[in-house]
């Protein structure tokens, strides 16, 4: 199905790899876009200004996507097209250095708010639309300082995997994709941010992932091209994950 005339929810839209993908979206033909956000209103502005620039229509949603009232404001200006649940948070910390506070926050804003923008939006959502989540190579393999977000992430996928199914007969795709490294804003929290970027030197296809790559996985999840592509994670890294 086409994306045009479409209206497309972007959930952390505002900014680096979920702005990335609601201008591609815009590109493939939409002309509305959701943009959810946590709190800064500067650059959702921005953000909203760029994607009325490229032509579409856009509504900015500010709020916590694990809190049910920001879920429910983001289906209410639906339906839409497409989802894409990109918006992600965690604490990153050590295994030993991690509170239960801390699990719950990035548990229920990284993978439970996937169930919960389902849920909300799915009922509504057209033959051919596509739910697509952003996840991360943390889901499978062991990062330093991760344990809550990548355990978040390889929660997301298994939501992946079971919306996936059940949603199949209403003609929704759901599926993911994981990301390698991306060197956006989001990386100045890591205490190791420069070894991450160091990856690029035992990347196979010599660069980092940039979000322009992302967006454009997601897009092929969200063609007609993708229609028996279900519950699977799209793993976007330039090799780097197949080495030993």
């Amino acid at each position: 199905m086409s994306l045009e005339g479409a209206s497309v929810l972007v959930t952390g839209g505002t900014r680096g790899i979920g702005l990335a993908i609601a201008h591609r979206l815009v590109r493939d033909g939409a002309t509305r876009a959701v943009l959810g956000y946590l709190r800064n209103d500067d650059a959702a502005e921005t953000a909203a200004a760029e994607i009325r620039g490229a032509g579409a229509e856009v509504d900015l949603v500010r709020g916590n996507v694990a809190a049910e009232s920001t879920v429910g404001k983001l289906a209410a200006a639906g339906p839409y097209r497409v989802v894409v649940h990109n918006a992600a948070t965690g604490v990153i910390r050590p295994a030993l250095e991690t509170e239960d506070k801390h699990w719950d926050w990035t548990l229920n804003a990284n993978a439970r708010s996937l169930l919960a923008l389902a849920r909300a939006t799915a009922p509504a959502m057209e033959r051919g639309s596509a739910i697509v989540a952003i996840s991360s190579l943390g889901a499978g393999r062991v990062l330093d300082n991760y344990v809550l977000i990548g355990t978040s992430k390889a929660a997301l996928e298994a939501v992946v995997r079971y919306l996936g199914v059940e949603l199949a007969p209403r003609g929704v795709r759901v599926n993911a994709v994981s990301a390698g490294v991306v060197e956006t804003e989001a990386l100045d929290w890591f205490p190791n941010k420069d070894a991450m970027l160091a990856t690029v030197d035992r990347t196979p296809a010599g660069r980092l992932v940039e979000p322009a790559d992302v967006a454009a996985a997601v897009s092929f999840l969200c063609s007609g091209d993708a229609a028996m592509v279900c519950g699977q994670t799209l793993v976007v890294d330039g090799g780097f994950s197949l080495k030993a």
